[in-house]
């Protein structure tokens, strides 16, 4: 298990690049300062290693050599984004997410410079980092209060990691639950700790629930510090986005609904939140608030967005709307202003993005949005319409639409979906799931919504994508495919006697 422990990484702590500190964390072990007596022995002091797993989340720093598509959370939203029908890379440009694209990363896992190395050491570094912090629970000193936000925390950001993790090295828990996913860890490791087998997808999202859960009980009453911080109502958005994928809408729903009452947050107009860069917006959940002095410059979500800025988005690898979702929406919907039709750089593919733009071309600056309150009302409309409680989905639906398209109403039922998410029900589902197409376009990572939904999926001409994008003889509409299951990376095989190549591996090509 080495490549994991080798960065479970509290050297990282107050640096303010984070490259160099991971060269100082791999000569020294966590345990050396992590102790109770050092920074973990009271609420207050661990508040610094918690910092320092939030900045690690939208830091560049994973994997070498391909660091400027790897910039935590942000850039694997693109990276589940790019791989759907929705979100256009217009061109391969410089190669940055051309390959995710194209679904041409799986067969890279021995490398330590792509997507396989990148997500799961990044999700396990803060797997190991939370575990410290947890294992600091019964002796941590100080309020009450204070231990329980900072443990709260902790289990959410555990969470969190491994519901990433199954829904990336994994095939969709409905259907899959005896499958196995990965290995689970809930105590400290150092190198030289004992790997373990992968567990199954059921136990994945067993333990995925026993940490939500107390992260929601531990956060409840407390008050967020910083906006980087999961505070008990994203800990519930969080649950609310387990709960759709484990198709437990009771859960989605009731949590969906306890977030948007906690966070305080309000739908905005689109007029309101333009550029979608800023934090301090009233409809952010969660997100960073980037400095000048932590932009990551070419290696940021902006740079790949902003085709009117300074970074790679200008150089040919515009970011651009299914056309066919575009042309989908109401004449008045206000999100139109998020893509411009007349662009001329379109070529007839889609439509290029205004949606995203850096808030400071010139120092490369602008914050990542990571959790709307939006997203929390669609996903109680989509949980209380799979529950038959069509009027409340309705309600919920209008909340968003009501602030998108004057007068807006939908008189739809049912909760048919096609089998290819370009097959067309009329269904009041489907009304839901297209609007979340469209709102969080961008923002979600559209391929997760498409497992869970089991729907395949085409790319087309109509829709604006380019030929050689197309996926062509390849299993897309296929939900049950192993298309978007991404392979373990070979260093865990060499650090993990638990694990064997030859029948652990995940397929490395489409199908089983």
């Amino acid at each position: 298990m080495k490549k994991i422990f080798k960065y479970a990484c509290f050297g990282l702590i107050g640096c303010m690049t984070l490259t160099s500190c991971l060269e100082s964390a791999l000569e020294t072990s966590p345990t050396d300062s992590m102790s109770g007596t050092g920074l973990l022995a009271n609420a207050n002091a661990a508040l610094v290693p918690l910092n320092g797993v939030y900045r690690s989340m939208y830091a560049t720093w994973s994997p070498q050599a391909n660091e400027h598509q790897s910039f935590g959370i942000s850039s694997y939203v693109m990276m589940a984004d790019v791989m759907g029908e929705d979100f256009i890379q217009a061109a391969q440009g410089s190669g940055w997410f051309w390959y995710d694209c194209l679904y041409m990363v799986k067969d890279r896992y021995t490398s330590t410079a792509w997507r396989s190395y990148d997500l799961w050491n990044a999700y396990y570094t803060w797997v190991s980092n939370a575990n410290y912090i947890l294992d600091a629970e019964e002796t941590m000193e100080g309020e009450e209060a204070d231990v329980n936000y900072v443990m709260g925390q902790a289990y959410a950001i555990r969470a969190y990691s491994y519901f990433m993790l199954a829904q990336s090295f994994a095939r969709t828990y409905k259907g899959h639950e005896s499958e196995p996913c990965c290995p689970i860890y809930t105590e400290p490791t150092v190198a030289g700790t004992q790997g373990k087998p992968r567990a199954t997808v059921q136990e994945v999202y067993d333990q995925i629930l026993a940490d939500i859960n107390k992260a929601v009980e531990l956060l409840n009453g407390t008050t967020r510090q910083h906006i980087s911080h999961i505070d008990y109502a994203v800990a519930q958005g969080i649950r609310a986005r387990i709960g759709l994928v484990m198709e437990d809408w009771n859960m989605a729903k009731t949590a969906a609904k306890e977030a948007i009452a906690a966070s305080g947050c309000q739908v905005l107009p689109v007029e309101d939140f333009m550029g979608l860069n800023s934090t301090t917006a009233a409809n952010v959940m969660w997100g960073a608030a980037i400095n000048t002095d932590q932009s990551g410059m070419y290696a940021s979500f902006f740079s790949h967005m902003d085709q009117d800025g300074t970074g790679y988005a200008n150089g040919g690898a515009y970011k651009e709307i299914n056309k066919v979702l575009y042309d989908g929406m109401a004449q008045n919907d206000t999100r139109r202003a998020w893509w411009d039709p007349t662009d001329p750089r379109n070529e007839d593919l889609g439509y290029m993005q205004t949606k995203f733009r850096f808030a400071d071309t010139q120092t490369w600056t602008g914050d990542y949005i990571w959790m709307r309150v939006e997203e929390m009302y669609l996903t109680a409309a989509e949980a209380e319409c799979r529950l038959g409680e069509e009027a409340a989905a309705k309600e919920d639906l209008a909340a968003v639409m009501s602030q998108r398209v004057e007068g807006y109403t939908c008189t739809k039922t049912g909760t048919a979906l096609g089998k290819l998410t370009s097959d067309v029900t009329g269904s009041l589902l489907e009304e839901i799931i297209t609007q979340r197409r469209i709102e969080l376009w961008g923002e979600f990572g559209r391929i997760y919504d498409i497992r869970r939904l089991k729907q395949g999926f085409v790319r087309t001409s109509e829709m604006g994508w380019p030929l050689d994008a197309q996926l062509t003889n390849r299993p897309s509409d296929d939900p049950e495919s192993y298309m978007w299951v991404l392979t373990i990376p070979q260093t865990e095989f060499d650090g993990n006697a638990s694990l064997n190549l030859a029948t652990d591996q995940n397929p490395v090509g489409d199908t089983k």
